[in-house]
C-alpha cells in the first residue's frame, strides 16, 4: 500500500498544475470561437451585398480583396485554435502517462495487496479500488474533451459559414456534456486517500 499511496502522491502533485493548464487553455477558447462566428457572420453578409451596383461596381476587385482579408483572419484565429488544442493535447498525454504509472505499479503489487485490502475503506478515506477509478475518470475526462475540440476545429470551414457562426453555441453544447468538477472531485478523493491510507492498513481485519 505504501508503494501506491507514494505513486498516487506524485501523481497528485502533478495533477493540479496540469489541470490549471488544461483550464487556462479551454477558458482561451470561447473568445477565439465568438471572433470566428463574428467574422462569419461578416462574411454572410458580404455575400449579400450587390457589388455589381454603383458605387462599388467601379471598384472590380474590391469584392476579391475583402474575402482574401476575411479568409486570412479566420486562418490567424484556427492557427490560434490549434496552438491551444496542443496545450491541451499535452495535459491529456501527460494525464494519461501519469494514470498508467500509478496502474503499473499497484499491479506490479496487486497480488500482495490482495482484493480484500483494495476494496477496504476507512473512516476518512476511500477505497484503493475507488481511488483507482477516479484516476481513470480523469484520464477519460481529458481524453474524451480532447477529441470533441479536435473534431469541433475539424468541422470549421469557410465554405460553412452558418456552422462557423453557431461555433460558441456548439462549444458551449460540448462543455455542458462534460462534469467540470470530475477533475477537483478526484483530486480530493486522492488527497484523502494520501493523507489518510494507514487508516486501510490498521482497519480490523487487515
Amino acid at each position: 500500500m505504501e508503494a501506491v499511496a507514494a505513486a498516487l502522491r506524485e501523481w497528485l502533485a502533478a495533477a493540479a498544475r496540469r489541470d490549471a493548464a488544461w483550464r487556462a487553455a479551454l477558458a482561451a477558447w470561447e473568445p477565439l470561437l465568438r471572433s470566428l462566428a463574428g467574422l462569419a457572420a461578416q462574411m454572410r453578409a458580404a455575400r449579400r451585398v450587390a457589388w455589381g451596383s454603383r458605387p462599388l461596381g467601379a471598384h472590380p476587385g474590391l469584392r476579391e480583396r475583402l474575402w482574401r482579408k476575411q479568409r486570412g483572419a479566420a486562418e490567424a484565429l484556427l492557427e490560434e485554435l490549434a496552438g491551444r488544442r496542443a496545450e491541451l493535447r499535452a495535459v491529456r498525454d501527460a494525464a494519461g502517462a501519469g494514470v498508467a504509472a500509478v496502474l503499473r505499479v499497484y499491479e506490479e503489487r496487486a497480488a500482495e495487496l490482495g482484493l480484500e485490502a483494495a476494496l477496504r475503506r476507512g473512516p476518512r478515506c476511500p477505497s484503493l479500488v475507488d481511488t483507482l477509478e477516479g484516476l481513470q475518470d480523469v484520464e477519460r475526462y481529458y481524453r474524451h474533451l480532447y477529441l470533441e475540440s479536435k473534431f469541433l476545429l475539424l468541422r470549421i470551414s469557410c465554405d460553412r459559414l452558418a456552422d462557423m457562426e453557431a461555433l460558441p453555441q456548439a462549444w458551449e453544447r460540448i462543455l455542458e456534456h462534460y462534469k467540470e468538477d470530475t477533475v477537483p472531485d478526484v483530486l480530493l478523493k486522492i488527497s484523502l486517500f494520501v493523507e489518510n491510507y494507514r487508516e486501510l492498513c490498521c482497519s480490523p481485519g487487515s
